[in-house]
């Protein structure tokens, strides 16, 4: 069901030209976890991730379990919290998407990667447990909806966006995607 889920939400995404606009440099990944997944191997992902095609988001290629390391290492983060919150799609940062989040009612919180602690810097994969502890912190233990931080030296400034239902996060982006851009036409002044 996973595998299948997936592939509903890539439909979903590789159908709206307004979601192009939203992958980051380092392409979008989108995530599901079986039910007690304890591994990158119990997450599927898009081996590749994905990109924008002549303005058209395209999956790179078909979902796979142990595709994701970041991704996976985010929602088994966020699992461990909210078992129930199996799903995460990362979009590009933009202070728009996080105010339109807020404007939802989307639970949103934030990490900033400049402190986390040198021994978690240096640990291969431990930055990313880190940042979502301190974001489910800075909401006193509630599991946000919304996860970003501004980058760093390195590392591009990412938006996650987290859940229970893989369609449901792909149909949200797209939302996110048309409303982000409609805000850009507004306030654009030639």
């Amino acid at each position: 069901m996973i595998i299948e889920k997936l592939e509903r939400a890539v439909h979903i995404l590789e159908k709206s030209p307004e979601f192009a606009q939203l992958i980051p440099e380092v392409r979008s990944n989108l995530v599901m976890a079986k039910r007690d997944a304890q591994t990158i191997d119990d997450v599927a992902g898009i081996p590749g991730r994905i990109t924008s095609v002549h303005g058209l988001p395209r999956a790179v290629a078909s979902p796979d379990f142990g595709a994701s390391s970041h991704m996976a290492r985010l929602v088994l983060g966020v699992m461990h919290y909210d078992p129930e919150r199996r799903s995460a799609f990362n979009i590009k940062y933009h202070p728009d998407l996080v105010e339109i989040c807020r404007k939802l009612g989307l639970r949103v919180s934030s990490y900033d990667r400049s402190n986390e602690p040198e021994e978690v810097a240096k640990k291969e994969g431990s930055s990313i447990s880190w940042g979502v502890k301190i974001a489910v912190e800075n909401l006193n233990g509630a599991v946000p909806d919304i996860i970003y931080h501004q980058g760093a030296w390195g590392k591009e400034p990412m938006i996650v966006m987290v859940g229970i239902e893989v369609e449901e996060l792909a149909e949200m982006a797209v939302c996110l995607a048309k409303l982000f851009i409609s805000l850009k036409s507004k306030n654009y002044k030639p």
